[in-house]
């Protein structure tokens, strides 16, 4: 049998390693959500870490596992999301130099944000691809290249938040995680089945991603065309070799969920819960209440919340979306007399009728041959 890359020793000296620096996050009970989905759920919100996101475990790990001769030559990575963040914050705790290679398509506060962090951003290439090349290139002048998802350290460190999930949370049933690459999967995976190998692991996707499901099917990691996504963090493009050989004996189930369900799970934990969360990190709850997942009903379930660097004009627009779908925000056209007091008179049967108006816009021009009368678009505020 082959040695696989991360095992459970190898999770619990990560977390003895990188415990002072990483904060153990809350795996706190949610009433509101266990009453829309049913289960009862609790939600490990790792986007409380210092950066916003899971990947400050594995890469604190990983700078710690370094000798003191590479430490001393620095580390670059390719990444345009919370890989660079974590490497970038941990490395300026620990003093060693972070070269960070994103795409040119960067956002400017991931850029910013990295570069107060005190790492060296270069902005190379058209992807993601392209970025990795120069990055790899960078590599071969001294500093140690770390793989945002696939390196044993990074996993390992991934792992210590399935330690605390299982002594945070008693009678636990399952775990619905987000996947992508597959780190974070493989190091929760790995520490939970080697203590309590009953805790069902379920992985969940987006339909616009789906590197697990494709590997699955053939049996080894496969490329996956880039789709436009709101879980960003999940679109890899592949799921990790170390990360796919560990994940293939130890998750149950995978499942996909469509764009809608993620905006709205975005919205339903910030309404909720109370919390800001990215794409990938509503992945989860979406699935719950999608119904993908009915056998979790009444079950102990545990959801990974893995980090909430979504941007506000993202946000702003989730919200919007959301309230489309609750039947909360609706938009008609109405004709109505272009003589005064036509518009007070629509004023007054909206207002009669509880809702409250957002947006109102004349269409003269476009509104049909007879000039007394003019087309609205009305886009109101409801209560249901």
């Amino acid at each position: 049998m082959a040695v696989e890359p991360v095992n459970l020793s190898d999770i619990r000296a990560a977390r003895r390693r990188i415990g002072s620096g990483v904060i153990r996050t809350p795996c706190t009970d949610s009433t509101p959500l266990s009453e829309i989905t049913g289960s009862r759920v609790a939600c490990k919100l790792d986007n409380f870490q210092r950066t916003g996101s899971f990947k400050e475990r594995g890469a604190r790990n990983a700078l710690l596992r370094l000798s003191m001769a590479r430490r001393r030559k620095g580390v670059v990575a390719a990444s345009a999301g919370n890989h660079a963040l974590g490497l970038a914050y941990h490395g300026k705790l620990l003093g060693i130099p972070v070269t960070v290679v994103m795409p040119e398509f960067a956002p400017l506060i991931k850029i910013t944000t990295c570069q107060r962090l005190g790492a060296s951003v270069v902005l190379h290439g058209r992807d993601f691809s392209e970025a990795r090349a120069e990055a790899d290139r960078i590599a071969k002048t001294g500093p140690t290249y770390i793989h945002g998802f696939d390196a044993p350290d990074i996993i390992a460190g991934q792992g210590t938040m399935g330690l605390e999930i299982l002594e945070q949370v008693p009678g636990l049933d399952a775990i619905v995680c987000p996947v992508g690459g597959g780190g974070l999967l493989a190091g929760i995976s790995v520490a939970v089945k080697a203590l309590r190998p009953s805790v069902e692991i379920v992985a969940v996707e987006s339909v616009s991603t789906g590197n697990l499901s494709a590997a699955l099917r053939a049996g080894r990691p496969v490329r996956v065309p880039r789709r436009a996504t709101l879980a960003d963090g999940l679109a890899t493009l592949t799921v990790g070799e170390n990360a796919f050989g560990l994940i293939r004996t130890r998750v149950d189930r995978v499942v996909k969920v469509e764009e809608k369900w993620i905006s709205l799970a975005i919205l339903r934990m910030l309404e909720l819960e109370k919390t800001v969360v990215e794409g990938a990190a509503a992945v989860p709850l979406a699935a719950l209440m999608s119904g993908k997942l009915p056998g979790l009903r009444g079950k102990r379930v545990a959801l990974v919340v893995c980090g909430g660097n979504i941007a506000p004009a993202i946000l702003g627009r989730v919200i919007e979306k959301g309230l489309v779908h609750d039947g909360r925000l609706t938009r008609f056209t109405v004709t109505i007399s272009d003589r005064p007091g036509g518009l007070a008179e629509l004023c007054r049967v909206i207002a009669s009728c509880g809702a409250s108006i957002n947006q109102v816009s004349h269409d003269r021009a476009f509104s049909g041959p007879d000039v007394s009368e003019t087309r609205v678009v009305c886009t109101v505020e409801t209560r249901d």
